[in-house]
């Protein structure tokens, strides 16, 4: 029964549901990622919209060493995004099962090495400070690409402002008063209560996340993201231990 419910949440075969809870696993984990980067580092790293601006911002004040750093962390989260959509693709064309899952293996590594080496490393705050950011910021971009493709670009779910939006839109559908005096052939309000839904519990699900990977780096440091690996690793796992059979099965034969 685990087998099979992690080859559904990340195997090729998709479905809308699989697609859900897969996306309230990752909102968890990049909150966490998320908040507990920021004690890190003190820079929020899984949205560019900030990043930007703040470059926009640097660069009218002349300060071009933190234009470069801006640019270094938006050039790190386009480039994870871009490995992201080759792995997907590269899967893809070869009808792996873990077509989805391997850009997960790859998050879950680099969070386990910034987990086991990051409370070495912090002494050097010259060099670790920027690469940490940099690091931090191609793992946002790695798993957001990944869901939106897997999802088709419904699910986002390292940053929320899209969230939080279509949460509102849905809010002002539901509590739209649909007057009987306006034309008849007018369609009636109504809201899509399902999607409000799924969109609260990603919510939800990003800042529980958040809340626990700030207490995390607070009470045990740099280890706390340890265990959002293991995670990626538990919902990775399946998938390519199934694309590892079947290879070894065709060597056999």
């Amino acid at each position: 029964m685990p087998a099979h419910y992690f080859r559904a949440l990340t195997g090729k075969d998709r479905s809308s549901g699989a697609d859900r809870q897969l996306g309230f696993s990752l909102a968890f984990v990049a909150g966490a990622t998320n908040a507990g980067g920021f004690l890190a580092v003190k820079q929020y790293t899984s949205h560019m919209s900030g990043v930007i601006s703040a470059i926009a911002d640097q660069t009218a004040l002349g300060d071009l060493s933190l234009v470069l750093a801006g640019a270094g962390s938006l050039i790190s989260f386009m480039f994870g995004a871009a490995s992201s959509a080759m792995l997907v693709n590269w899967g893809r064309r070869r009808r792996l099962n873990s077509q989805y899952a391997s850009p997960l293996l790859i998050e879950a590594l680099l969070l386990l090495c910034f987990g086991l080496l990051g409370g070495h490393l912090a002494m050097w705050e010259t060099l670790f400070v920027p690469a940490t950011v940099v690091l931090l910021c191609f793992i946002m971009g790695l798993q957001n690409a990944m869901i939106t493709k897997l999802s088709g670009a419904e699910i986002r779910t390292t940053h929320m402002t899209g969230i939080v939006t279509d949460i509102g839109i849905e809010l002002g559908k539901l509590f739209y008063w649909n007057s009987s005096s306006v034309d008849p052939a007018e369609p009636f309000v109504l809201a899509n209560r399902t999607r409000l839904k799924v969109h609260g519990t990603m919510l939800v699900m990003f800042f529980v996340g958040g809340v626990t990977g700030a207490m995390g780096f607070k009470h045990i440091g740099y280890a706390s993201t340890v265990p959002l690996a293991g995670v990626l690793i538990v919902l990775a796992i399946v998938p390519l231990i199934d694309d590892l059979r079947a290879q070894v099965y065709r060597l056999d034969r």
